[in-house]
Parts: C-alpha cells; structure tokens; sequence
C-alpha cells in the first residue's frame, strides 16, 4: 500500500494504491497533511480499503503525480552522512549529524520539471532517503521510539547549487538548496511499517549515465539516530520531511559535470519509487 497525491499542481487530491490500483480517498481526507498523518490516517485508509470502502480512480493513470505530502511545515536535512561522499567532498566524516534546512516550498512533484537559477554554474543532484513525520515528537526518550513517530518513508532529490552552497553561504548551506522546485519528492509515501530504512538501494542517472548506486546500509547515522537526534534540538511536527543525506557520485566530487540546460536526471529507492526531471535554465 502506498500514499499519493494526484493532479495539477495546487489542485492534488489524495490517494492510495494497491496491488496496481489506484483509489481515492476523498472520502477521508481532502489532502494528505500533517494532520491527517498525525489523526491515524495511514491505519484508517488501509481500513477503508480492507473495507471495500474506497472508490476506483478511473483515469488515474494520465493524472500528473504530486509531492505525496502537502505543505510540510519544515524540510530537515542531514549533509555528509555516507562516509564516502564525505570524503568526495574533501570533509571528514562527521561525529555528530550536520543539520541544514531547506525552504518547504522547494517541494514539488517527482516529474516536475526544475528550472536553473540564473547565474547558477554548479547544479547538483542528491538522492536521498527521505523520512515523514507522523506525529508531534520532542525530547524522544531512546531510537524505538524515534522510530514511533515516523509515518511513512519517500524518494527525495535534494537539488543543489554549490556555488551558492558553499562559496556564497556566510558559512551555512540553505542558500544552495532553496531554489524554485530543488526538492522533488515522491511518487508515494511509504508506510514505516512496510519499510526497512536501513536496507534500501537508492541510485541515480544523469542522461541515463549512472552516478550514485549505495545502499542506505552505508549510512553513518540511522533513521532511527537520525529522528532521535532531531528531537533533541527541535520540535518536529507531523508531516515535516527529513532528507537523510546522499551518498557518493554527486557532480561536487569533481568526477562528473555539474547539471546543465536539458539535462535528465533519473533516481530512485527500492520500494519507494523513481524518479524523473528535466533541468531547464530559467532567464
């Protein structure tokens, strides 16, 4: 079973898909916000579809394909946390998550199309496990129950600009990841209880050239450090996304040209589903 929004963009209604059918789920909820996540939504859907309860989605198939959460009030990132794109990127592995944010409007669909900032050189691409909150979490006493709190798991692309990430940032990171669209997510959101977070392969391609191929094995700090950490800081409230960071075979290794006009990138996780931009400069 899994979660998405589908429509024009601004107009995505929910819904949920099993076995190769898609439903609606109208009936429960207008979208598929924090609220409805932090409500037991995830368990009254399957309850709906267990039930018989739910309507076909005739048609679904020639619908566009949104972000599967809507309007998250945080996006939460971790850098550096695969130990080899660390080291591409000259830095030692961290000892403690490095934490950065992203501006939640740069979430978008998983085929949306992300335009190039002007003067922008260095456009970069970073697949990501990406974990949803499901309900209000502060102070989490131990990683079970970080785990807990989690409602489900997406494909996320944490687009960036090194340029504006690191020579142009006063030393901190959001000014290279909050351009128009630089977070694609999706297609479905995942319920936690059918994912293994740390067994997940999660690759990508840049016109159809390989460039990242690892496992979510390899990271440094687990989901569950990961939320439980979090907590610690911040208040994390339902439907926020956290993208848990990228491993190696990123443009910024030096080993392949950054993104340019019309260039494709494909990417995805196991079980999570895939991906597909295309990158066109904006003037």
């Amino acid at each position: 079973m899994e979660l998405r929004r589908l429509g024009p963009l601004g107009q995505e209604k929910p819904a949920l898909v099993s076995d190769g059918v898609t439903y609606r789920l109208d009936s429960l909820t207008e979208d598929l916000t924090g609220a409805f996540l932090a409500d037991g939504g995830i368990e009254k859907a399957a309850a709906a579809l267990a039930a018989g309860e739910l309507p076909v989605w005739e048609g679904a198939e020639g619908e566009r394909v949104g972000a599967p959460i809507a309007r998250p009030e945080a996006v939460i990132c971790i850098g550096q946390n695969y130990a080899e794109h660390a080291a591409e990127s000259g830095a030692e592995p961290p000892t403690t998550p490095i934490v950065f944010f992203k501006h939640p409007n740069t979430v978008v669909g998983p085929h949306d199309e992300v335009p190039i900032p002007p003067h922008a050189t260095k456009v970069d691409w970073e697949v990501e496990l990406g974990v949803v909150i499901g309900r209000r979490a502060s102070y989490l006493k131990d990683e079970q129950e970080a785990l807990d709190v989690i409602a489900g798991y997406v494909t996320s692309h944490d687009v960036s600009e090194r340029d504006f990430q690191l020579a142009e940032s006063g030393g901190q990171w959001s000014k290279g990841k909050c351009a128009e669209n630089f977070n694609p997510v999706g297609p479905a959101l995942v319920p936690a209880a059918d994912v293994d977070p740390q067994a997940l392969r999660l690759w990508s391609q840049v016109n159809g050239e390989s460039r990242q191929d690892s496992t979510t094995a390899d990271m440094i700090f687990s989901v569950a450090q990961l939320v439980h950490h979090l907590s610690q800081y911040m208040v994390l409230s339902p439907g926020d996304l956290i993208n848990t960071g990228t491993p190696q075979g990123v443009a910024l290794s030096g080993r392949f040209p950054y993104l340019g006009d019309g260039d494709v990138v494909e990417l995805g996780i196991e079980g999570l589903g895939e991906q597909r931009q295309v990158f066109v400069q904006r003037r």
